[in-house]
């Protein structure tokens, strides 16, 4: 045997050994996918979604609006930045009312449902009043305040829906009536028939839509039977086609869905110009402000049709972020309504998610062609303070709720007072080893002058 140049025989090297595969939990895909997991499940998640997702929503659309509503401001020869003005002061209104809704507890939620359904009747039966009551675009739905300032009672009756209706389930639940068919409808569906009908005597049918979509969530949530939930959905579904029929208006917005010709009359003009504006975005857009269908082509290019826009300036990307941007915030009040036991706080949840996703679907189908024009703006990011108020304050709603829930408040109780509390346990270890490190200090110098070694 050969020897090494020290003497000894060389060492024997271990034949190498197939490599063996890693494991799959190794694998960097479902590494990825168990994090996301893990971090989609933590407590906090609803109420991060909640919150970033709103107030992404509420800067877009301020940045929007301003862009999509200069054009039509010098044509009615104000100030370029007049409508964005008045869109960010609301939504400064709107934040304050959003961050008092999530500090205020439970118990005085329910206790201003009352109130709020008491002032949106009073308000949306005063406009019906001559010299008080407003046309606009021929609706009688809006009061003066004076000046350029307006307010549409309409869309207060819908957060008065939600808090009213909430409550008077949750009380209905905790006395086991919820059982019998009549308590479950009775004295719900005649208020929410009360509040349609006075929206749809202004002639605001898609207002009148939403607040539907918001009584039927309510019922769903309430567990009601398919036999009681068919029954009151075929009501609806009669007048709704008894109100369409007998408005030429609303037969002709049902004919536009999917036009790609604005027609005889140029009575698709609107629906025509939308997909216009959609389909010249592309992947990327045109260019923040290079929006060519908002100089006078596309009507309503800064309420309503605002999502047309954004597609043609911020392209496909812009409004595959805003659609994204909903649906995280829909997934997250279905979330804090399923995860509760309190019934309030899940009728209230389940009735806010039920009012702006089916407002977004309603407005976004329009826009797209799939749904007839309704004229509700999109939530949170159509220029409009009336629409914009009651729906921060919905959303406040929404983050009161994901912070009350148990898990969330221990975890938001563990984070906060982090710092505060490393700080005090730094001075009192300090204070603890102060005496000890001074005590060592004189041993030492005692030990030195001795002569001890």
């Amino acid at each position: 045997m050969p020897s090494s140049r020290t003497g000894r025989p060389p060492v024997q090297r271990a034949t190498g050994r197939p490599a063996v595969p890693r494991a799959s939990r190794d694998n960097p895909v479902r590494r990825f996918a168990t994090r996301v997991r893990k971090a989609w499940d933590r407590p906090l998640t609803a109420y991060y979604l909640i919150l970033g997702g709103s107030l992404l929503i509420t800067v877009l659309g301020l940045v929007m609006v301003y862009s999509a509503s200069q054009i039509t401001a010098l044509q009615l020869s104000l100030p370029g930045s007049y409508f964005f003005r008045k869109q960010f002061l609301a939504a400064a209104i709107g934040g304050v009312l959003m961050l008092v809704a999530s500090r205020m507890p439970v118990k005085l939620h329910r206790a201003l449902a009352y109130p709020i359904l008491a002032g949106a009747v009073f308000l949306m039966a005063l406009v019906q009043v001559p010299g008080i009551g407003m046309a606009v675009n021929g609706n009688q739905n809006w009061i003066s305040l004076g000046g350029s300032f307006q307010i549409q009672p309409s869309e207060f009756g819908k957060l008065a829906l939600v808090l009213w209706g909430a409550d008077l389930l949750a009380r209905k639940q905790d006395k086991a009536m919820l059982a019998q068919w009549k308590h479950m409808l009775v004295p719900l569906v005649p208020v929410a028939f009360m509040l349609l009908g006075l929206i749809m005597l202004g002639g605001d049918m898609g207002t009148a839509i939403i607040l539907t979509a918001i009584l039927f969530g309510l019922l769903w949530l309430a567990g009601a039977p398919t036999r009681l939930f068919a029954g009151v959905l075929s009501v609806a579904a009669t007048i709704g086609v008894i109100l369409i029929k007998t408005s030429p208006n609303r037969m002709a917005r049902l004919a536009c869905i999917g036009a790609s010709d604005p027609g005889p009359g140029d009575h698709c003009w609107q629906a025509v110009h939308g997909i216009y504006a959609l389909a010249s975005g592309g992947l990327f857009g045109s260019g923040l402000g290079a929006s060519v269908e908002k100089w006078g082509q596309l009507p309503e290019a800064h309420t309503d049709f605002i999502f047309a826009i954004t597609g043609e300036e911020l392209g496909l990307a812009g409004t595959l972020s805003v659609l994204a941007l909903f649906a995280a915030l829909g997934y997250a009040g279905i979330r804090v309504a399923g995860r509760t036991e309190d019934p309030f706080v899940r009728y209230a949840a389940g009735g806010v998610t039920t009012w702006i996703t089916a407002q977004a679907v309603i407005n976004i189908g329009a826009v797209l062609g799939l749904l007839p024009i309704a004229g509700v703006p999109l939530p949170l990011f159509s220029y409009g303070g009336s629409a914009l108020l009651p729906t921060m304050f919905a959303i406040g709603l929404l983050i009161a709720f994901a912070r009350d829930d148990p898990a969330a408040r221990a975890a938001l109780a563990m984070r906060q007072p982090r710092f505060g509390r490393k700080r005090a346990a730094v001075r009192g270890s300090a204070g603890a080893a102060g005496p000890r490190r001074w005590n060592t200090m004189r041993r030492r110098a005692a030990a030195r002058s001795s002569g001890e070694r």
